[in-house]
């Protein structure tokens, strides 16, 4: 089991994550966004018509928008997306056509940008539990690892993109890491926020049920 708070508070760069998960009969949801670039840092969230998404803080200084700026989470139904980069949008609009959250992302492979071949991180919340995907470099090839957990009380699981910092950054190794969920919203939000690194966090979402916020340095958070 894993304590959340201590392993992102000694963790200076795990890139971006995804929790999700149950607390009292209502789904968990949390995603966070870091970053070591100008570019990257130069971002917020926003949330409108249901669909919270990346934008840039100063239009200005946006070197290039093409894997920082997009749909993070989008709803579809009962159902709720929750990604790390555009795959968001192919996820719904395979569910739109009938189709899996597994049709989706095997259309889909790590992002291009060597030398980090960044993974592309997905979940997918269903009335009865969640799926979680991984899709990473390995070798030549893209190694697509899926995962299908049943909700329960109080427990979640956290995926990120990174293990750790590093040049060229390592791509998260694990399986989905096991965690409690014991804190209600508020101390929860909190406490995940401030154990993020102060220096190269960007962004932070959470929401338990209906309840949600939304953490952005750039705005003085």
């Amino acid at each position: 089991m894993t304590d959340i708070f201590e392993y992102l508070s000694n963790n200076a760069y795990p890139g971006r994550g995804i929790i999700v998960g149950q607390y009292e009969d209502k789904p968990v949801i949390a995603y966070f966004i870091m970053g070591r670039s100008v570019n990257s840092r130069n971002r917020i969230f926003i949330k409108k018509d249901d669909i919270l998404s990346t934008e840039a803080y100063d239009v200005s200084k946006v070197a290039d928008p093409s894997l920082i700026i997009y749909n993070a989470i989008r709803e579809y139904g009962s159902q709720i997306i929750v990604t790390n980069g555009n795959q968001t949008d192919t996820v719904y609009d395979h569910l739109t056509e009938g189709k899996s959250f597994r049709d989706a992302l095997e259309t889909r492979e790590y992002e291009p940008d060597g030398p980090n071949y960044t993974p592309r991180i997905s979940a997918l919340i269903e009335e009865d539990g969640y799926q979680i995907a991984i899709l990473k470099k390995q070798d030549d090839h893209c190694l697509r690892l899926f995962y299908r957990y049943r909700a329960v009380n109080g427990m979640a699981h956290f995926i990120s993109t990174y293990d750790h910092d590093g040049n060229p950054l390592p791509s998260f190794s694990k399986e989905p890491l096991e965690l409690k969920v014991e804190r209600p919203f508020e101390e929860f939000a909190a406490s995940l926020w401030a154990a993020l690194n102060n220096e190269n966090k960007i962004s932070l979402y959470v929401r338990f049920g209906d309840r949600e916020i939304i953490f952005n340095k750039n705005e003085g958070d």
